[in-house]
């Protein structure tokens, strides 16, 4: 079974309408909006916390295995 570490933030950007809210709950500032999608600016700084997943009304986000 992975664990958290082998999780990673995948964006499916045709669902994502630009709300901004998974930006708002992200406590690392990994998330950005641009063009009025999501963007990962800083994947690093990523703990995996799943709060994007979790937030997203439109199940753009989520943490997916590698």
């Amino acid at each position: 079974m992975p664990t958290n570490t082998e999780k990673v933030v995948t964006v499916n950007l045709e669902w994502c309408k630009g709300c901004g809210i998974c930006v708002a709950f992200c406590p690392k500032d990994v998330l950005d909006l641009k063009d009025e999608k999501i963007h990962i600016k800083n994947i690093n700084a990523c703990i995996k916390c799943g709060q994007c997943e979790l937030r997203c009304p439109d199940y753009a986000i989520w943490l997916g295995d590698r």
